[in-house]
């Protein structure tokens, strides 16, 4: 037999086998779907939840692979699971869990909304009736994943949490500028959404000192950072003593309540811009002495004032007045702020007594009133004739 005639044979019979094996088992025609398992995510482990005010936050890392150890090929769909029962010391487990109540269904269209920081972020809002029927109890919660409609993932760690109405928020703060603090004043919560409020154990203070715009052209700015506290009362009230004149601060207030075996906070109050402008002139300055100098060296006679220096650590200078009659107010004979709390008056007129006054001035340009006045002059014989 020639190579060729081999080598069609050997064809022929490798053919007919193939023929005989799709006559036993079928072969499927070109472009023929084949049927596969639905993807199914893997569960979540790290579900956390915690009330704040009445809402109850939720937060997990979302599933990248299947169970089978292969990447989604898109975001899943989430089902968030909800369930109330008494409250217990044991391992929280959903009631009947082959059927628990779902509440919320997250599309994978519109997942992105509900991601930050590389983790699911959902908010429960607990309704008036949530808490007239459940409030004292634990809420249990539970989340599942899909990725197809066939079968969803098993299902996430539970988490169990007692639920209590928060104080109703703070709605009127408001603020008074002093010379030493910005003075928070509001009125105390009386009212939760399910009933009158508990006692308020505590008010949190805090504050935000809002970043300025990006110039143009300049990066964006960072996140603004949170509410940074700075401080606790017991009742409606607070002084604020660490601030800076022309500076902007933004405050807010949270109240807590104690609830057995819970301590809650309620959601922030109204916020509160405060922009402190420096209106508060300094204290008068004191201990005010005038002398007599007689001419010496060349120097004419005059009148050396002197006092004390203003306790206040934003005093820029000092005004002097000068008035023939002690009870008028008199005219400034410096034309500039004195640096120093001391004056040399080379200008008086030998034979006249006048009346002098001492004012201190801030930064701000606030001018304080004239402190007690005193009365000099240089006698009109003797050295000052000079």
């Amino acid at each position: 037999m020639s190579s060729l005639a081999r080598a069609g044979f050997i064809f022929y019979f490798l053919f007919s086998i193939f023929l005989d094996l799709c006559a036993l088992g079928g072969c499927a025609a070109p472009g023929e779907p084949i049927e596969r398992k639905p993807p199914v995510p893997e569960a979540v482990k790290d579900l956390v939840a915690s009330q704040s005010g009445n809402d109850v936050a939720l937060t997990f890392t979302l599933p990248k692979e299947t169970v089978e150890r292969r990447l989604l090929r898109h975001s899943p769909a989430v089902e968030i699971y909800r369930d109330f029962v008494p409250a217990t010391a044991g391992t929280p487990s959903l009631p009947a869990a082959a059927n628990p109540t779902l509440l919320f269904t997250i599309p994978s269209e519109v997942l992105d909304k509900y991601v930050a920081r590389g983790r699911v972020r959902f908010v429960d809002s607990l309704r008036a009736d949530d808490f007239a029927k459940h409030s004292g109890s634990e809420a249990l919660y539970m989340v599942r994943t899909r990725a197809s409609r066939k079968r969803e993932s098993a299902d996430s760690n539970v988490v169990a949490l007692q639920i209590f109405p928060a104080a109703d928020p703070v709605e009127d703060l408001k603020a008074e500028v002093t010379h030493s603090a910005v003075v928070l004043t509001w009125t105390a919560p009386q009212k939760t959404v399910a009933g009158p409020a508990p006692p308020i154990a505590a008010y949190e203070i805090f504050r935000v000192q809002p970043e300025p715009p990006a110039a143009a052209g300049a990066p964006s700015p960072a996140p603004k950072k949170g509410p940074l506290k700075i401080g606790e009362s017991t009742a409606p009230e607070f002084r604020d003593t660490q601030f800076e004149f022309g500076k902007v601060y933004v405050y807010l207030v949270r109240s807590v309540v104690h609830y057995p075996g819970v301590t809650l906070e309620s959601v922030e109050s109204n916020l509160l811009s405060v922009t402190p402008k420096d209106i508060f002139p300094p204290a008068a300055p004191q201990g005010l002495v005038a002398v007599f100098v007689p001419a010496a060296g060349g120097v004419p006679a005059h009148l050396e004032l002197s006092w004390s220096i203003n306790p206040e650590t934003d005093i820029a200078g000092y005004n002097v007045y000068r008035s023939d009659e002690s009870s008028a107010p008199g005219t400034r004979v410096n034309p500039e702020l004195l640096l120093t709390p001391a004056f040399r008056d080379m200008n008086a007129v030998p034979g006249r007594r006048y009346s002098y006054s001492v004012t201190a001035v801030d930064r701000s340009g606030n001018e304080s009133p004239a402190g007690e006045s005193v009365v000099a002059g240089i006698p009109s014989e003797g050295p000052s004739s000079q």
